[in-house]
């Protein structure tokens, strides 16, 4: 700009207006103020970072990827070993960030460790920075973290963690897995009872889209813990009852149980069929001469049943037994069995029933010993003077079973019961008819709660009458050739069961649905995860 007189000239060499100039001057002034202000902040600023030196640098972070670099010589604790006994000690601790509440200058948030939780504290003081709280703060849910932090005992029980008696208080924290910060659904969400208020709970879709987390929940680590303690108590028991644990192929000729429920797959240039049960191999077994086996393992069903308690694949507890003179000596084994299973559920897995519980509650399983044995004419005519209209040889339908399950447990106060002498014309070809009526047969169910968990049998070990009961049944002989010539050369009379342990985890807990009790479910709407 120059001056002409008394106007001022501007770059492009035109007059500008006193309006204009003014305004020109005031953009001036406000530039120099605000970068002047801007010089004098960042002076400040780098002085006060120095005043606020970060005293907790090197004790919180994020470690680098775990490839083995070092092993450290250091000691970490289970969450359910940090009890009042070792309150003052300091202990490094490895877990899932569970939650995390944070205010001002302090902060809690919980471990996880499967089915086990405890709360961690930290206060900003002369060893927690602000910048650490700030960190702890910004660790995403879910997050695997070493903690170290001194045990102490609390005044108050903490009634949201298993660890009621102490908490940690924090002397580092570094996160050894990030996980993503953005969550499909929150374990507090997931483990809260449905219609508690009105916080969010979550749809059982939603829970097995994402079963990884699902399961990460303390109600699910305690479901399939107890679940193993059936499987184990069953073992157990029939190991010690001279049983062997055999392994059967799942992959056959022809189907097991005979009918159209039975998924066929491409067998190189032909056919085969997954296994709907061990049956004809636990019984090949028994004329092996192997007299007791038991087999633990998948069992296939192609049954478009979208109910509360099928599966399409689930876990099969199977026993075959030789007996002397009548099938109820494996009747009596069996039911022995599953009293031994209960006994050790009650004592073994209390803390796991509490907590199912607490989200899911139910009743006490109750049973007896020995166990009630009913003939299915007798359960029949129960269901008669109930108002049931049915025929004595008529197979029992789902509402029925319930229905039943009710009035046995009114009258007798107990929710596992046997039924004993079903008809003939609802068994599998292999079942042995009674022997005065053959209207009846040598086969019984058990029962949990009023739904069936156990299949079971004498089965038939003369091959002239096999086959002609499997011819009945509409069964290509040639396919179970192999199987029916095993009885040809001489077998022992012989009984046994199968049972499905995903529904005996079910009833025993109470639970609704079985999808709660499989670890990855399979039904006719879903195979994935």
């Amino acid at each position: 700009m120059s001056a002409q007189g008394d106007q001022v000239i501007g770059p492009d060499g035109k007059p500008i207006s006193k309006k204009a100039l003014k305004k020109q001057q005031k953009d001036a002034e406000k530039a120099a103020k605000k970068a002047e202000y801007k010089k004098q902040n960042t002076q400040e600023g780098a002085e006060q970072e120095v005043q606020t030196e970060d005293q907790s640098a090197g004790r919180y972070g994020n470690l680098p990827l775990n490839q083995s670099q070092e092993r450290l010589d250091r000691r970490l604790y289970k969450v359910n070993e940090l009890q009042p006994s070792i309150s003052g000690q300091k202990i490094w601790v490895r877990g899932r960030l569970h939650t995390c509440r944070s205010k001002g200058k302090q902060c809690f948030f919980v471990i996880r460790q499967q089915k086990w939780t405890v709360q961690v504290f930290a206060m900003q003081n002369e060893n927690i920075s602000k910048q650490m709280i700030k960190f702890v703060s910004s660790v995403s849910a879910e997050s695997i973290i070493d903690v170290e932090g001194t045990v102490q005992k609390t005044d108050q029980k903490i009634q949201s963690c298993t660890q009621q008696d102490v908490e940690l208080s924090l002397s580092q924290i570094w996160v050894v897995s990030a996980s993503e910060p953005r969550l499909p659904l929150l374990i507090e969400d997931a483990s809260r009872p449905e219609g508690e208020g009105e916080l969010a709970t979550v749809n059982q879709d939603t829970r097995l889209d994402n079963r990884i987390l699902d399961l990460r929940t303390t109600t699910s680590q305690s479901i399939f813990r107890l679940e193993a303690g059936v499987c184990r108590l069953f073992r157990d028991y029939l190991t010690e009852k001279g049983f062997v644990e055999i392994h059967t192929p799942k992959i056959i000729s022809a189907a097991s149980e005979g009918g159209a429920n039975v998924f066929e797959v491409t067998y190189f240039k032909t056919k085969a069929y997954m296994a709907q049960s061990p049956q004809l191999y636990k019984q090949m077994a028994i004329c092996a001469e192997f007299d007791k086996v038991f087999t633990v393992g998948a069992v296939f069903r192609a049954e478009d049943s979208n109910t509360h308690r099928h599966l399409t694949e689930f876990v099969g507890l199977d026993l075959e037994m030789a007996f002397n003179y009548h099938y109820h000596e494996v009747l009596e084994v069996i039911g022995e069995m599953f009293v031994n299973i209960f006994k050790g559920l009650q004592q073994n897995y209390a803390e796991e029933i509490s907590l199912v519980g607490k989200q899911f509650p139910a009743e006490p399983f109750k049973f007896l010993e020995p166990s009630l044995v009913l003939n299915y004419k007798d359960g029949v005519e129960m269901l008669k003077k109930a108002g049931v209209e049915m025929e004595d040889d008529e197979d029992l339908s789902t509402p029925n079973e319930k229905l039943l399950g009710r009035l046995v447990k009114a009258k007798y106060d107990t929710d596992f019961f046997i039924l004993d002498k079903f008809p003939l014309a609802v068994r599998p070809f292999y079942t042995m008819p009674d022997p005065h009526d053959n209207k009846w047969s040598n086969s019984y169910d058990m029962f949990m709660r009023g739904e069936e968990i156990l299949s079971g049998a004498q089965r038939i070990h003369d091959p002239e009458f096999l086959t002609k009961r499997a011819k009945e049944h509409g069964v290509d002989i040639e396919h179970i050739k192999g199987y029916i010539d095993s009885f040809r050369y001489g077998a022992p009379p012989h009984a046994g069961g199968g049972i499905g342990l995903e529904r005996v985890t079910m009833l025993y807990l109470g639970l609704d649905n079985i999808r709660k009790t499989s670890l990855f479910p399979r039904d006719p709407k879903r195979l994935t995860p």
